[in-house]
């Protein structure tokens, strides 16, 4: 059990260390990241509640057979509910919190909600399949979290310097843009995956390079220029 447990869980706290690491001016508080995390993995539970109820909504307006049904599930149910419980939780946990008093917080914030959901949801694969599924999730599955979350909290740290300035309008666009960007990704990621082409999958490889390499370089860029609010 500990071994399974170890597998699912430690690809997360190593990418959650990583990020950690990353914010140079002012570390966050670790208790605030461990109850971030414990926010995620609430943010699992209530979306496995509410993709059940849109799995069994999805198709009396959409047919099974029909080949956009696996797109749209994946946008407007996985990626628009998970998203949406992560983004939910981020901002009511953190948007207040006087410890949010520079940019790049919002990034370590979304990174260690995103975490906690995906150590969760990657423990009950594990449990679920064994551990021949916990490399391929290693490299794909928490990784692709961690960059639904990096677009988050980017635009979500940016809209707080936006409302700490002022410019509310500019805050508010952000914030839908945090929101707008994990799901356009996260919706992406997981069509290519559901069609399982050999179209689909090619772009699915082509699509999960590119993200991991721009998002690497996005950390290390809003990192550098990270400023307070």
């Amino acid at each position: 059990m500990m071994i399974y447990f170890t597998a699912a869980v430690l690809p997360a706290i190593i990418l959650l260390v990583i990020i950690y690491k990353q914010d140079k001016v002012e570390k966050e508080p670790v208790g605030m990241i461990i109850g971030l995390l414990g926010f995620g993995v609430l943010a699992a539970f209530c979306s496995m509640i509410a993709e059940s109820a849109g799995q069994w909504l999805l198709p009396k307006f959409v047919s099974t057979h029909s080949q956009y049904y696996k797109i749209i599930f994946a946008f407007l149910v996985v990626a628009v509910v998970e998203e949406g419980f992560k983004f939910l939780f981020l901002k009511k946990r953190t948007w207040n919190d006087p410890n949010f008093n520079y940019r790049f917080d919002g990034v370590v914030y979304a990174v260690a909600v995103s975490l906690g959901f995906a150590a969760i949801e990657n423990l009950q694969y594990v449990m679920g399949y064994g551990l021949s599924v916990a490399t391929s999730r290693a490299l794909l599955a928490i990784p692709g979290h961690l960059s639904f979350s990096v677009f988050m909290g980017t635009f979500y740290g940016n809209a707080k310097l936006q409302a700490a300035r002022g410019n509310h309008g500019r805050a508010k666009f952000c914030l839908f843009l945090a929101y707008f960007s994990a799901v356009f990704f996260h919706g992406f990621y997981d069509s290519c995956l559901m069609v399982n082409t050999n179209n689909s999958m090619t772009l699915f490889v082509t699509f999960v390079i590119a993200m991991y390499i721009f998002v690497f370089f996005l950390v290390r860029h809003d990192s550098k220029t990270d400023r307070p609010l």
